[in-house]
């Protein structure tokens, strides 16, 4: 080879090189992550923090900086006896969480490097149709790894683009709480304009209730034990309130709202004490959505209560890949902004539990990358 040919080979070839993701574009060395760890007695768990070796992306992969990460109500439960651990798992904190994209296994072609992206719940085992047999192992934040880490490394098909409107604190809200609400209210729900929806509280799920009813045209009614929180509620559009506090059967205060014809749509998340009155709320072709258990996973649907309303009840799972996709054309469209309550930093993620089992917030609680 001449050297002309040499020049001219050279700057070309580097630039190929620089150009290969799995070899420059991912971040290498070390990162902070939290991880779920025994107490000193063994009886119980607690947060730590460890500095551990950034993954690189295999084939097939994407490597993921991560800006922003929620709790939900999965997560309540984790620093309560044993700690979750799995073999072969670190035990990462969180389900929910949103990055940039800074590395790309060989074969990837759905991300690049600087793409901005949001974390399935499945990890990209359910893409679409029914849940799959054997994928609830791969749920992120348990039993699968979470969020809760500087960088991450996962499929590149467990991954969706954010919506172009949001920050990432606001992204990393959308992966349960989101996704279970959009697909409880259309997917099985069919929600329609005008029709009367029925919201459990002002977590994250009845929040995401909120925005979407209203976006679509429907009256949504929502329940919380705080005044200031329904004031809120009604300000972002909510059709009626009820305190359940002062009003112990609620239930008689939904269908007052409702002119007695009930409620079309329950996001039902309360569980065993909350059930038997959603119940008595439902109106003819009712749908109710079994999501959660605040006050316990129980209680039984009677019969004779769906067979005389010609109602419908289904559990389910968060849902799919393209369940994501679609509620996030849906926020696109209609330019919704998930409802943040407070957002803590990195270093703080203990204080962000605290908080977030305190209870005293409206919608999500975020901590920042």
């Amino acid at each position: 080879m001449s050297n002309r040919s040499l020049q001219l080979w050279a700057p070309a070839m580097m630039a190929a090189v620089l150009l290969t993701p799995t070899i420059l574009a991912a971040q290498t060395g070390t990162m902070r992550q939290w991880q779920y760890t025994p107490t000193a007695d063994g009886a119980g768990c607690e947060l730590a923090m460890r500095q551990v070796q950034t993954p690189a992306p295999a084939p097939g992969e994407v490597q993921v900086r991560m800006r922003a990460a929620s709790l939900n109500g999965r997560d309540r439960g984790r620093l309560d006896g044993p700690c979750p651990a799995v073999a072969g798992s670190a035990s990462i904190p969180l389900s929910d969480g949103a990055g940039e994209v800074i590395g790309v296994g060989a074969g990837v072609t759905r991300f690049q490097v600087g793409d901005r992206v949001v974390g399935t719940f499945f990890a990209g085992t359910w893409i679409d149709g029914d849940r799959p047999e054997g994928v609830m192992p791969f749920r992120r934040g348990g039993p699968g790894d979470g969020v809760l880490s500087e960088v991450i490394v996962g499929s590149a098909e467990g991954f969706v683009t954010i919506p172009a409107h949001l920050s990432y604190e606001e992204a990393s809200t959308l992966t349960t709480a989101g996704v279970t609400a959009f697909v409880g209210l259309f997917k099985y729900g069919g929600l329609l304009p005008g029709d009367f929806v029925l919201l459990e509280g002002t977590g994250g799920v009845s929040s995401f209730g909120l925005l979407f009813a209203v976006a679509a045209g429907a009256r949504p009614i929502i329940t919380s034990s705080s005044d200031a929180k329904l004031a809120r509620a009604t300000e972002l559009g909510a059709f009626g309130t009820v305190n359940y506090r002062r009003n112990p059967e609620w239930h008689e205060e939904v269908l007052r709202l409702t002119n007695g014809q009930g409620v079309k749509h329950v996001l039902e998340i309360g569980g065993r004490s909350t059930l038997p009155l959603a119940l008595q709320t439902l109106g003819i072709g009712a749908h109710i959505s079994l999501i959660g258990g605040l006050t316990g996973f129980g209680g039984s649907i009677p019969f004779g209560v769906l067979f005389d309303k010609d109602a419908s009840a289904t559990g389910f799972h968060v849902g799919s890949r393209n369940d994501f996709e679609e509620m996030n054309r849906f926020i696109s469209g209609h330019r919704i902004r998930p409802i943040v309550d407070r957002v803590f930093e990195f270093d703080d993620a203990p204080e962000a539990f605290d908080f977030y089992l305190n209870g005293d917030f409206m919608g999500k609680v975020v901590i920042r990358l």
